[in-house]
C-alpha cells in the first residue's frame, strides 16, 4: 500500500508467476536472465510513471468526491469508502483504475486506453496488467466478483462503470 515503485527480479518467469507478482503489488516483473539495459529501461519507465502520477494530483481540489452506487471516492486523500462508510484499502493502481472509470461513467474503455491512462503514453509491455488490477479491484468493490454488475466487461472490447457518478465537495469546501 505504498507509492514506492516495485520491480520484481526473479528466476520464475512463467505467466502464472508474473500474474501473481503483479497481484501482490509489483509495478513491473522481470525474470532472470535479463539484459541489464532492459532492467535500466524498466526502472526509468517505472520512475517516469511514478513521477507522472503524483499521489495527490494538482488538479484535485481538497475534499473533491465522487459518489457512485453508494460508494465514496475521495480524490484528494486517495481513499475509498464502501456503502457502509468503511474505508476500503486499494493499491495505487486500483485507485487510479477506479478513478479513470469514475471520470468516464458508462463509457467503454479499452484495455489499451486504461493502460495509457494508468501508465502514460509509453507503458511497459505488460498487456495483462490492467486485467490483474481490474480483478483485484472487483474483488474489493463488487458484491459478487464472479458476476460483476458495477464494473462491466464488454468481451473483446474493454470495461465500463455501470453507475451514475455524482461529483461533490466535502462540507466547507468550495467548488473550483
Amino acid at each position: 500500500e505504498s507509492d514506492i515503485p516495485i520491480i520484481m527480479l526473479t528466476a520464475r518467469g512463467d505467466d502464472v508467476d508474473r500474474i501473481v507478482g503483479l497481484e501482490v503489488g509489483a509495478d513491473d516483473y522481470l525474470p532472470k536472465p535479463f539484459n541489464p539495459r532492459e532492467l535500466t529501461a524498466r526502472i526509468k519507465s517505472v520512475l517516469r510513471r511514478a513521477q507522472a502520477a503524483p499521489p495527490h494530483p494538482a488538479d484535485v481540489a481538497p475534499g473533491e468526491m465522487r459518489l457512485f452506487a453508494g460508494w465514496r471516492l475521495d480524490l484528494g486523500a486517495r481513499r475509498v469508502f464502501d456503502t457502509a462508510g468503511a474505508l476500503v484499502h486499494l493499491t495505487s493502481g486500483e485507485f487510479d483504475l477506479l478513478r479513470a472509470l469514475t471520470d468516464r461513467p458508462g463509457r467503454l474503455l479499452s484495455r489499451d486506453q486504461l493502460t495509457r491512462i494508468l501508465h502514460g503514453p509509453n507503458p511497459a509491455s505488460l498487456s495483462r496488467a490492467v486485467d490483474v488490477h481490474m480483478s483485484r479491484l472487483r474483488s474489493k468493490i463488487e458484491p459478487d466478483a464472479a458476476a460483476p454488475q458495477l464494473i462491466v466487461t464488454v468481451r473483446n472490447e474493454g470495461y465500463l462503470l455501470n453507475a451514475v457518478v455524482e461529483r461533490e465537495h466535502a462540507a466547507g469546501d468550495e467548488a473550483p
